[in-house]
């Protein structure tokens, strides 16, 4: 989303909409009226990430004591960020029109269909308390061992259930923790507590290769395919899953069926073969 959204860096706000709609609404901080006009002629100066979060940090505008700010845009289950028609105009959750340039984009969109995204717009230290390191760990794409060590190495918490806890490693997503942990070869059940230092580097070095693999190839379009880039195409990781939504079918490196259990009320797929408990936890 950030990629496909970068080629805003350097357009004017001219305004923003929140189109009125019946279905369940988002949460947007301050008020739409209020983030309306404190936006209206700012330039976006670029466009960031921060863990699942899309930044747009907008350049002061010359006037008195006025600072940068930045619209911070989380998506969730069913978010899209659109320089292309939206799926449906009833979810269209936010709209910025952009000053008029010749061969760029006229405007791009929030689209929400489950309701579940926040917009906020934040200043510096807005942004710090949202987004800093006591919201984030270190970002997926860099994360180390001994990162994950520090942060999970005394946790009680099966593994798969911590690699979503955003404080401890920002960015990691529930289909990535299962595509992660098969490439580790680790049970998701296992409590981190029981990892020595040899498997949380097998954990990290799975996590910046999937995640860079994800983002070269788009994303993941799952299910019903809600997932879209901004230029409304289907993600393409998807083909790449080895167990994430496999259930049942034939594991591909062992011929095991693919498992299917449920921790932290979101479903974990694995090989049981594959992806062996720690052998001092099973004795």
């Amino acid at each position: 989303m950030r990629r496909g959204l970068a080629r805003v860096a350097g357009r004017r706000i001219a305004a923003v909409e929140f189109p009125r709609s019946r279905v369940r609404p988002i949460a947007v901080t301050p008020r739409p009226a209020a983030l309306a006009a404190r936006v209206a002629g700012r330039s976006i100066s670029a466009v960031h990430r921060r863990g699942k979060r899309v930044v747009l940090e907008l350049a002061a505008t010359g006037r008195g004591a006025d600072e940068p700010l930045w619209l911070a845009i989380e998506p969730r289950m069913t978010g899209l960020m659109l320089l292309a028609e939206p799926p449906s105009a009833e979810h269209v959750r936010m709209v910025v029109r952009l000053a008029p340039q010749r061969g760029g984009p006229a405007e791009f969109t929030f689209w929400d269909r489950r309701g579940l995204g926040t917009i906020r717009l934040l200043d510096a230290r807005g942004l710090e308390a949202a987004c800093g390191p006591a919201k984030h760990g270190p970002d997926g794409l860099a994360i180390t061992a001994a990162d994950l060590a520090t942060a999970l190495g005394q946790s009680r918490r099966a593994v798969k259930v911590a690699l979503l806890d955003q404080r401890a490693v920002a960015g990691i997503g529930n289909i990535y923790a299962a595509e992660i942990l098969f490439r580790a070869g680790l049970d998701p059940r296992t409590p981190c507590r029981r990892l020595h230092d040899e498997q949380w580097e097998a954990v990290a070095d799975a996590a910046r290769n999937i995640l860079a693999e994800a983002v070269r190839l788009e994303g993941s379009s799952i299910g019903d395919e809600t997932y879209r880039t901004v230029d409304a195409r289907t993600g393409r990781f998807q083909k790449r899953h080895r167990v994430y939504g496999h259930a049942g079918e034939r594991c591909g490196a062992c011929g095991t069926e693919i498992a299917r259990i449920v921790q932290a009320q979101r479903s974990t797929f694995f090989c049981p073969t594959c992806q062996q408990r720690p052998s001092r936890w099973r004795s």
